[in-house]
């Protein structure tokens, strides 16, 4: 089976982005990598704090689709050269560098992860 090194997903990440909001935290994909779907989201991981999947959207074009909508029929895609906002509600990011972990299934490739670190400006 074909792999897909972290090193090369991180930079899906828009380093800077990682934001608090009102209702939790934000960051900021952007594919400069080539098309890909995945059938499946896991929850984020936030300086190993596990986020539930319901907690958990991401925003294209202003549509915002839930973590758990994700599946075969319904597949998660980062489109090429779009920006991509991930949320997650009822996260506090202290001050600091925090550490958070993606993960995706992908067909023909298994469970895919990549994480970052970064700190929130609003921390």
């Amino acid at each position: 089976m074909v792999t897909v090194p972290s090193f090369l997903l991180r930079r899906l990440y828009v380093k800077g982005s990682l934001r608090q909001t009102p209702d939790g935290m934000a960051f900021d994909l952007l594919n400069k990598l080539g098309s890909g779907y995945a059938k499946r989201l896991l929850p984020l991981t936030i300086d190993g704090i596990e986020v539930p999947l319901e907690n958990s959207s991401f925003v294209v074009d202003g549509k915002q689709v839930g973590f758990g909508q994700i599946s075969e029929k319904y597949p998660f895609s980062i489109a090429l050269n779009k920006t991509t906002t991930v949320v997650s509600k009822g996260v506090r990011l202290i001050s600091g560098p925090h550490k958070i972990v993606m993960g995706f299934e992908v067909a023909g490739l298994g469970v895919l992860r990549f994480d970052f670190i970064d700190t929130a400006p609003d921390a």
